[in-house]
């Protein structure tokens, strides 16, 4: 084999590169291979529409990694990482021009719902206060390993409200927002978030992902890293360098070779053979870890037979667009400068429709889509006076069976995307911004299967490593045997987004997996 290693993280996304920050600091001898040219995974910006225009490929907002000391803990800002914070956080703007906003500000948010519910805007701040007396420990829960199942419901039964806890927990969005509010625009401004990771109104676990997200916008912001979400990778990995650990790019793995029982290389696609003394992590998605890269004969058939019934989520598709100027919306300056924008009628049911058409195997009709102002919030993202968005739509079919809009023939992705994007930018033009159609200087689509074909770990082109329901989050989160990062080779992890807490910029996969190894090694972490 090769050089020796005393650590090798596979996957260069954040987490990854998160993971092996940790182990580095601690004194590993540590490397990262990442199978795509650049460092990132799915926080890359790239300039995709045309040249100086920078768009965030996948992961534009930064939320809960609002709530991780990582950025503090390795110093990031001294590797150029820093924050914008715009305001509005979001906004959900209607069909007839109307529009709520999330401000930075309780009160200016309370304000913007109380345009359609004095009583729903209390409601906001009395949740919002709820939020704030437990936030120290929604904080350890997202950047600490997951308890056991049995802990946590022993916990619930013990504490006052522990049993209304568990309930909430398991409410969909919409047993949550009609126990909560009164008016539907309120009910779907909040609901959408719960969207973002691919959960439909009547899913359940929906109601809880709805409350956690919205209040830690209100609380901390819905932030974009300045110049676009790869300073936060390269951020971490001039960490990384700093502390004398190593990153390939280009560099696919094929398997972790394994002997005796435990990892002692990785074998790349071209054959190469890395020799690693003492840990692999993973931050790809966890069938590709286990079935290829361990395989049935080192983990045993039951663990191969229940990622082979993991359920991935729904399919996304990403519009990037080059904008001539800005987009001018019926809802008004504010939703211009807000960090995204959700265009929908104030119904669920329209939410609802979207899903069942979506999991029926049809492009959906008037699908979800979540505005990107990338350059509204970040004027330094395009040339002077232009603009770049990006429209993500989070619930298509990965194979096409059928249409809803009734234009479309294709069944094949690589036939269809182009005139599905054409539906959805008149759609958005006609409905909400007018002249959003005629900005166009360039737009790039990328369906499910361009998004799979780019990143393996986005399996079916979905973005979350795993759909976002309550039998695979925390301790069941991918599956109960690999749900505390470790896996039935003793030295090999996962560290990725299929581990808890889940998808979306955290980097609390990538540290919460560094202190379990970090622990196995017993190896102090004091020496950050």
């Amino acid at each position: 084999m090769a050089r020796n290693y005393d650590a090798a993280v596979i996957g260069g996304g954040h987490n990854g590169l998160t993971c092996a920050s940790y182990l580095a600091a601690a004194g590993l001898k540590v490397l990262v291979l990442e199978q795509y040219p650049l460092v990132g995974g799915m926080t890359i910006t790239e300039e995709i529409t045309l040249p100086g225009f920078r768009s965030d490929i996948h992961a534009f907002g930064y939320q809960l990694a609002n709530l991780s000391p990582a950025p503090r803990e390795l110093d990031l800002a001294r590797f150029g990482f820093e924050l914008l914070k715009p305001d509005p956080n979001f906004s959900h703007v209607f069909p007839d021009g109307g529009i709520v906003s999330m401000h930075r500000d309780i009160e200016e948010t309370a304000q913007s719902i109380g345009r359609y519910s004095k009583k729903d805007a209390e409601t906001w701040r009395k949740l919002f206060r709820k939020y704030l007396k437990i936030k120290d420990q929604i904080v350890a829960g997202v950047n600490s390993p997951p308890k056991s199942l049995g802990a946590e419901l022993s916990r619930l039964e013990l504490v006052p409200g522990g049993l209304d806890e568990y309930r909430s927990g398991l409410q969909s969005t919409r047993s949550w927002c009609d126990e909560w509010f009164e008016a539907d625009e309120t009910k779907v401004f909040l609901a959408t978030f719960a969207s973002h990771p691919g959960v439909a109104p009547d899913d359940g676990g929906g109601g809880r992902l709805a409350w956690l997200f919205n209040t830690i916008i209100q609380d901390v912001g819905n932030n974009v890293v300045k110049g676009g979400m790869h300073n936060l990778s390269l951020s971490l990995a001039g960490y990384l360098q700093s502390r004398s650990g190593e990153i390939r790019t280009n560099a696919r793995v094929r398997k972790i070779v394994v002997k005796e029982g435990r990892a002692v290389g990785i074998q790349l696609a071209d054959g190469e053979e890395i020799a690693v003394s003492q840990v692999v992590a993973s931050s790809v998605d966890p069938y590709q870890l286990i079935v290829h890269f361990l395989g049935e004969k080192i983990v045993g058939p039951e663990i191969v037979a229940k990622l082979q019934r993991y359920e991935w989520g729904d399919s996304a598709l990403v519009i990037y667009v080059a904008l001539d100027g800005p987009v001018n919306y019926n809802a008004g300056l504010v939703a211009r400068h807000s960090a995204y924008v959700h265009p929908t009628p104030p119904t669920l049911d329209y939410f609802s429709q979207v899903y069942t058409e979506c999991r029926g195997g049809k492009l959906p009709a008037a699908p979800l889509v979540i505005m990107c102002n990338d350059s509204a919030v970040d004027p330094g993202r395009t040339p002077p006076n232009k603009y770049v968005m990006k429209l993500i739509v989070n619930n298509v079919p990965f194979r096409i069976t059928g249409d809803a809009t009734g234009k479309i023939a294709a069944r094949t992705w690589d036939g269809a995307k182009e005139p599905y994007a054409d539906h959805i930018i008149d759609m958005i033009t006609e409905a909400y911004a007018p002249n959003f159609k005629s900005l166009i200087l360039k737009r790039v689509v990328h369906s499910p299967v361009d998004i799979e074909r780019a990143i393996p770990s986005a399996v079916r082109g979905t973005v979350t490593h795993g759909a976002f329901v309550p039998y695979q989050m925390g301790p069941m989160r991918p599956i109960p045997e690999l749900s505390d990062y470790r896996t039935p080779v003793p030295n090999v992890y996962l560290c990725g987004s299929g581990s808890h807490p889940g998808a979306g910029v955290s980097m609390a996969p990538g540290r919460n997996a560094a202190q379990v190894i970090l622990a196995d090694l017993k190896v102090d972490r004091k020496t950050l």
